[in-house]
């Protein structure tokens, strides 16, 4: 009888063993985290919303965790002290670094967006503006040194303004407060990003009155990059990140504002579905989003002839020194099958 009772315990030990090692080969292996940082919360990156919203990250087996860090230079240093490991800023960061001299530079593997993301808003509807009105104004400008500042002192030099001798210009006021200083009177003019040109427009603070994307023509604005060792030890998981951003400027390229705007909203759950219909519309219509992750020349050149033009290169870097299209291009070729 106990012999019998053993052999019943032993089964059932051997069946629970056996259901337990089917389970386990049942789950899906583990997602590899990616830790992305973005330099801001704006519709502007809305195809890399539509890439969480959507499941595109999650469908290579990603699990992206994404915190907006307000600012090129924090975000930078996030990046570089390893508290994240992608960032989502603008590609003159990465010549910054670059220019320093670092045995481990920041490589650009998959631009999002291809114009300047900033307008020109005024506190007044303008129909007939000219950038000639400009002249004895104050302007309330970006973070020196940044993009959205070099983007709009070239612009300003392309119209004809001396932006040091033509009007005044304010650019000592941190990324985060420069909307509330506009919105508390400081300032003629001011440099906003979308959303929020859209919602001074809707709360009657003034209009768009110019695009600063338009005028300053295409570069790699905005792109994701890490630095050259986590992508070395990291291809298979910078190859999947690539080809879900590939996907989802896709996505974005093919369905309207109104559809773009509903796969963001969790991102934006405090701000009017209107507003950022509207915000997504302007950046559509002027082509911000980029079809594709890949860099190519002539955006780089700009970009580096719209330093130049600041002050902020030292020397031309060519893009084989800090840009990777390897990932780009293999999510067009495996996307597009």
């Amino acid at each position: 009888m106990r012999k019998t009772k053993d052999k019943a315990v032993a089964l059932m030990l051997v069946v629970l063993m056996l259901a337990g090692l089917a389970a386990g080969c049942g789950k899906k292996s583990a997602d590899v985290k990616i830790r992305v940082g973005e330099v801001t919360r704006s519709v502007f990156y809305a195809p890399e919303y539509v890439a969480l919203s959507q499941g595109f990250f999650a469908d290579e087996g990603l699990d992206v965790e994404l915190q907006t860090i307000p600012g090129g230079d924090k975000t930078m240093t996030a990046l570089l002290s390893g508290a994240i490991d992608v960032a989502l800023v603008g590609a003159e960061t990465s010549i910054y670094v670059y220019q320093q001299g670092t045995k481990d530079p920041v490589i650009n593997f998959a631009q999002l967006t291809q114009r300047d993301g900033t307008f020109l808003f005024a506190r007044k509807p303008d129909p007939d503006f000219s950038w000639e009105k400009l002249k004895g104004s104050t302007f309330l400008g970006q973070r020196q040194g940044g993009m959205p500042q070099m983007a709009g002192a070239y612009t300003l030099h392309a119209k004809g303004i001396d932006a040091k001798k033509d009007l005044t210009l304010i650019q000592n006021i941190d990324f985060a407060n420069i909307a509330g200083a506009f919105a508390s009177g400081t300032g003629d003019y001011v440099q906003l990003f979308e959303p929020q040109a859209s919602i001074f427009e809707k709360e009657g603070r003034g209009a768009v009155v110019a695009s600063f994307g338009v005028e300053s023509g295409y570069l790699p604005y905005t792109v994701f990059m890490a630095k050259s060792s986590y992508i070395k030890k990291n291809q298979e998981a910078a190859g999947k990140f690539t080809k879900a951003i590939e996907r989802a400027q896709r996505w974005v390229k093919s369905h309207d504002a109104g559809q773009i705007a509903d796969a963001v909203m969790p991102y934006f759950d405090k701000t009017d579905r209107s507003i950022v219909v509207s915000a997504i519309t302007r950046y559509k219509e002027q082509d911000t989003y980029a079809e594709d992750p890949v860099i190519d020349d002539k955006e780089w050149n700009n970009l580096l002839d719209v330093m130049s033009f600041s002050g902020e290169l030292k020397k031309r870097v060519p893009a084989s020194a800090i840009v990777d299209n390897s990932f780009a291009r293999q999510a067009v070729r495996d996307n597009g099958e």
